[in-house]
C-alpha cells in the first residue's frame, strides 16, 4: 500500500511538474523562444567563426564579421518577401474581383454543361472563393504584422548569438565542472554529437530553403506567374515543414493560377514544377546538403512541430524539430532513456519500409 501510495504521489508530482513547465514556456514565450532561436543559428554560424579564427583573427571580430554576413543575408530576404507581400496586398481587391469573374465563367461552364439552371447552385462556388478570399486577406495581413512584431522582438538575437559564440567554452566548462571526472568522456561525446548533428541540419534547411527560393522564383517567372518572386519565396520557406513543405507551398501558386489568372495551362505547369522541385529537393538536395540530420521518426517530427506552433506559435514550429533531435542524441547516450531513444527514431519498421526490390517482387 506504501508503495503504490508512493508512486501516485511521484505520478502526481510529475504531472504537476508538466503542467507547470507548460505554462511558464507559454507565460514567458516572448523572452525565451529568442534565446532558443538564437542557440540554434549559434551553431549554424559557429564553423564561420571557427574557420576566421583559424586564420588569426580575434574571436570578437569573428563573431561580429560572421553575425553582420548572416543579418545582410537574413534582412535582405525578408525586405524582398515584405516588399513583394505589401505589393500584393494593395493589389488584392482587384485580384479578388478578378478571381471571383474567372469562378462566375467556371461555374456558368459546369451548370450549362450539367443542364442545372438553379440560380442558388450557381452562385455556390462563388460564395466559397469569396469566403476563402476574405480569410485569406486577413491572414496576410496577419502575417505582415506578425512577420514585423516577430522580427521586432528578434531584436536582441544577435546579441544573444554573439555572447553564445564568445563564451561558447565557458558554457562547456561549467557541464564538466558538473559533473564527476569519469563522467567528461561520454558528456564530450554527447556534447560533440548534438553540435554535428544541430549543425548539419541547421545549415542544411536554410541552404535548401535559399536554393528554393531561386528555382520556384525562376520557375514561375518562366511560367508568366504574377507576384512570382513573393510565390516563389512564400512557397520555399513551406520547406520548413518537413515531407509536405514544398507540396503545401506548390499549392499557394497553383491556386493562384488557377483561379485569379484562370489558366488551367499555367496552373498544370505550374504542378509539374512543383512536381520536380518536390522529387529534387528530397532525392537530391536534402540529401546532399543536409547529410546526416535529425533521424527523428515522421510521427514525433509532425507532433513536434504541432506541440512547438500551440506554445510558441511559428518560433516555436521552428526550434521544435532540432531541440527534439539534441534530446534523442541525449537519450541515445543514457542507459535509462534509450527505450526514447528507440521510440522516437527511425530504426525499428525497416521490414515494412517501400523498397525498390519488394516492388519488383510484387509485380512478379
Amino acid at each position: 500500500m506504501g508503495k503504490r501510495k508512493n508512486r501516485l504521489k511521484s505520478l502526481t508530482y510529475l504531472l504537476l511538474c508538466g503542467v507547470l513547465l507548460v505554462y511558464v514556456l507559454v507565460e514567458a514565450r516572448n523572452f525565451l523562444y529568442p534565446i532558443f532561436m538564437a542557440l540554434l543559428f549559434s551553431y549554424l554560424l559557429y564553423p564561420v567563426v571557427k574557420r576566421l579564427e583559424a586564420w588569426g583573427m580575434p574571436r570578437i571580430f569573428a563573431n561580429l564579421v560572421t553575425i553582420l554576413a548572416g543579418m545582410a543575408v537574413f534582412v535582405g530576404l525578408v525586405v524582398l518577401l515584405y516588399t513583394q507581400l505589401s505589393v500584393f496586398l494593395r493589389d488584392f481587391p482587384a485580384l479578388q474581383k478578378q478571381a471571383l469573374g474567372n469562378i462566375d465563367r467556371l461555374q456558368h461552364t459546369i451548370d450549362q454543361a450539367l443542364g442545372n439552371n438553379n440560380l442558388e447552385d450557381e452562385q455556390w462556388l462563388r460564395h466559397q472563393v469569396k469566403n476563402a478570399f476574405e480569410l485569406s486577406g486577413g491572414f496576410l495581413a496577419d502575417l505582415l504584422l506578425g512577420m514585423t512584431n516577430t522580427i521586432t522582438k528578434f531584436g536582441l538575437m544577435p546579441v544573444y548569438i554573439f555572447l553564445m559564440l564568445f563564451y561558447r567554452n565557458k558554457f562547456e566548462n561549467v557541464v564538466y565542472r558538473q559533473l564527476p571526472a569519469q563522467a567528461h568522456a561520454r558528456t564530450s561525446k554527447i556534447i560533440a554529437e548534438i553540435s554535428h548533428v544541430t549543425r548539419r541540419y541547421m545549415s542544411g534547411v536554410v541552404l535548401v530553403i535559399l536554393v528554393l527560393c531561386v528555382i520556384n522564383s525562376v520557375g514561375l517567372l518562366l511560367i508568366g506567374l504574377q507576384y512570382a518572386i513573393m510565390l516563389g519565396v512564400l512557397s520555399a520557406l513551406m520547406n520548413f515543414i518537413p515531407y509536405f513543405g514544398t507540396l503545401i507551398g506548390g499549392a499557394i501558386p497553383l491556386l493562384y493560377a488557377l483561379l485569379v489568372q484562370g489558366s488551367p495551362q499555367k496552373a498544370f505547369w505550374v504542378l509539374l514544377l512543383f512536381l520536380l522541385v518536390q522529387f529534387t529537393e528530397n532525392n537530391i538536395l536534402t540529401p546532399n546538403i543536409t547529410g546526416s540530420k535529425v533521424s527523428i521518426n515522421p510521427m514525433f517530427t509532425i507532433l513536434s512541430i504541432i506541440v512547438g506552433g500551440m506554445l510558441w506559435g511559428l518560433p516555436g514550429m521552428f526550434v521544435a524539430v532540432p531541440l527534439l533531435g539534441m534530446f534523442k542524441v541525449y537519450c541515445d547516450h543514457s542507459e535509462s532513456m534509450r527505450a526514447w531513444a528507440y521510440l522516437l527514431g527511425t530504426e525499428g519498421t525497416e521490414e515494412h519500409a517501400l523498397t525498390f526490390s519488394k516492388l519488383k517482387q510484387w509485380f512478379r
